[in-house]
């Protein structure tokens, strides 16, 4: 629409654009704030559609009265009015932007970039028309945590309840010895070392043989396997799964160790004298040439068999476990186990215990039920105490996880210990 109007009706049709922000110049940093322009922005849109209103009626008073009625101008001067402020808060809004530190080279600001628009200058020349200029904005909200466009300390992550444990290992040896209960420091027991049996068919009346028996004592100390957490009273009373979580973490520890000492303890120090060291190395005669895995775990359970005992349990690696059941013929047909099937574990009728306390290429054979016993003077307890150091003081608790076991040995030649490789 091109006209001339009394009132300022010519400034009127100048819009001064949509102001999304500004975009960029010099160096890629910053730009003025969103929010600021969007809504100088929503303004100016209702604006502009308010003077393009009374430019249409104005255009139909003129036609009908020769001018402009003194209702209509008296509007058009009030949103001219307020369109002031409007300029003000965009003028604003670019000083603070070109004060950015960083920003590189002076930048112009909104006002100057449109008064040199072609748009605006055409306006000028003329005296009338429509001016507009669109300033992009380059700011894009994002999940960052710094910076003006980054939403991501707004964005909260879902906490799944509880503690993840990391895996955990299955104890064994224990269920495989006879379990038994003291009251004092060590378990001490008669055993017999040596015995000279010159029995033999005697005539009537005749000299009978002697025969000779040596007994002696032994010794199994108890032993304590101990361990010591520190927390704060508050986080305790805080997160009141953790307490239950430490405690059942503390007891673990202690069983993963007691699983090592029953297994291959060397009996030095506070060391529990444990299965291996005492077990009969395994016989190098009894290897064949060509023997499996397989054969000789029966060659082992054969020479506790000649000691006279009956073998009740097997122990080996994971790895050497794998091994066998892997074991293949001639036509590629599984030997022992059926992929198909669990036959579970066992081999040659007896139990079959994996474990990641035994070494790889190493086995044990023995009579675990009639041959050595596990003795508990006190189970796996957990206490907690803030009386301990400076705990009080500092509103600190103390949790404490111990045991006191010992482990005999009676018959050391029921227990076969050895390795796969010749």
């Amino acid at each position: 629409m091109n006209m001339h109007t009394p009132g300022g009706l010519t400034a009127a049709h100048v819009a001064y654009g949509r102001e999304y922000g500004r975009k960029d110049t010099g160096g890629g940093q910053g730009g003025c704030e969103p929010s600021g322009f969007r809504e100088i922005m929503s303004a100016l849109e209702t604006r502009d559609r308010e003077i393009q209103a009374f430019a249409t009626k104005a255009d139909s008073e003129i036609k009908s009265h020769g001018k402009i009625l003194d209702d209509t101008k008296a509007a058009l001067d009030k949103v001219l009015s307020e369109s002031g402020g409007l300029a003000q808060r965009l003028l604003e809004l670019e000083q603070k932007s070109a004060r950015r530190p960083g920003d590189g080279a002076s930048r112009k600001s909104v006002g100057e970039q449109f008064s040199e628009s072609d748009d605006f200058k055409a306006l000028a020349q003329k005296g009338r028309g429509t001016a507009r200029m669109e300033v992009k904005a380059v700011t894009t909200i994002n999940s960052g945590t710094t910076g003006t466009d980054a939403a991501g300390a707004v964005i909260r992550p879902d906490r799944l309840p509880g503690i993840i444990t990391p895996a955990e290992r299955p104890f064994t040896i224990r269920d495989l010895l006879a379990p038994g209960r003291t009251v004092s420091n060590a378990i001490e027991y008669v055993k017999e070392t040596g015995f000279q049996n010159m029995a033999a068919p005697v005539a009537e009346m005749a000299l009978k043989p002697q025969s000779d028996l040596a007994l002696t004592t032994a010794t199994a100390n108890v032993r304590t396997l101990a361990h010591w957490f520190k927390a704060s009273r508050q986080v305790l009373d805080d997160i009141p799964a953790l307490q239950s979580y430490i405690d059942a973490r503390a007891t673990y520890g202690l069983l993963f160790v007691e699983e090592q000492q029953l297994l291959a303890g060397d009996g030095t120090g506070q060391n529990l004298l444990g299965l291996l060291p005492q077990a009969t190395p395994f016989s190098a005669g009894l290897r064949k040439t060509g023997d499996t895995k397989i054969d000789t775990i029966r060659r082992a359970i054969l020479q506790v068999r000649i000691a006279e005992f009956r073998a009740s349990g097997i122990v080996m690696s994971p790895g050497d476990w794998a091994d066998i059941e892997l074991m293949k013929d001639t036509t590629g047909g599984y030997i022992w186990s059926n992929p198909a099937i669990n036959n579970g574990q066992n081999l040659w009728g007896l139990p079959v215990v994996d474990t990641n306390s035994m070494a790889d290429n190493h086995f044990m054979v023995g009579a675990f039920n009639i041959a050595a016993q596990v003795f508990d003077r006190q189970q796996a307890v957990v206490e907690v105490s803030t009386e301990n150091d400076k705990d009080f003081i500092s509103n600190l608790v103390t949790i404490r996880a111990e045991e006191r076991l010992g482990l005999a040995v009676f018959r050391p030649e029921s227990f076969v210990h050895g390795t796969f490789a010749a």
